[in-house]
């Protein structure tokens, strides 16, 4: 999970310890806690910390600064807490691919990635708490690399298939050399000499 100041800390620890206690309890009362500056303030830390360009309203962590973070927070504390908070509309930014293709990205503005965080570092143990230890999309200190180790430590040595695996399609190659693989149950992985998985 996310490494958070103390009593957050404490606070997210202790929805993570009921909800593995006790998978089928249903919480409440969690939006106070994503209100709190406590929490806006870490939302907007991890948010500086990845260096994001603006969203649509143009406002860079610079000028947020230089007009005050804690008025800015503020702001966004009374929305949450009056209920008027609305997120502005995502920023489309085409980023060019091989053979003329571009991805788009959606980039929220910095007021929007706080929320987000905030709502994040209140939800995130709940659902933590769930989780398989074999899961690795999209959790904390887990990586796509960590995720190809596993499936490759799980082959028996020799075997040209993976069984019980899961047929791969498409394959894909995202920027860090790692293959995206779009699942379905029973089927079976074969490692081709190249080093790519062929779906069998």
């Amino acid at each position: 999970m996310t490494k958070a100041s103390g009593s957050l800390q404490d606070l997210r620890r202790g929805i993570y310890v009921k909800a593995k206690a006790e998978p089928s309890w249903r919480f409440w009362g969690l939006y106070v806690h994503v209100c709190k500056m406590e929490t806006l303030r870490e939302a907007y830390t991890l948010a500086r910390k990845n260096h994001g360009a603006p969203g649509i309203d143009g406002v860079t962590f610079e000028a947020i600064e230089a007009h005050g973070e804690e008025a800015f927070l503020e702001r966004i504390q009374r929305e949450l807490i009056e209920r008027t908070y609305v997120p502005l509309r995502a920023r489309r930014q085409e980023i060019p691919k091989d053979g003329g293709k571009v991805r788009v990205l959606s980039i929220p503005a910095i007021r929007d990635r706080v929320v987000q965080g905030a709502l994040k570092l209140i939800l995130e143990p709940i659902f933590e708490a769930d989780f398989q230890p074999g899961s690795y999309g999209y959790r904390p200190k887990r990586t796509a690399h960590e995720a190809v180790q596993r499936v490759d430590g799980m082959k028996a040595p020799g075997w040209k298939h993976f069984p019980g695996g899961e047929k791969a399609e498409p394959l894909r190659r995202n920027g860090h050399g790692v293959s995206v693989v779009v699942v379905r149950p029973a089927q079976v992985l074969v490692r081709t000499g190249q080093g790519g998985l062929d779906p069998r």
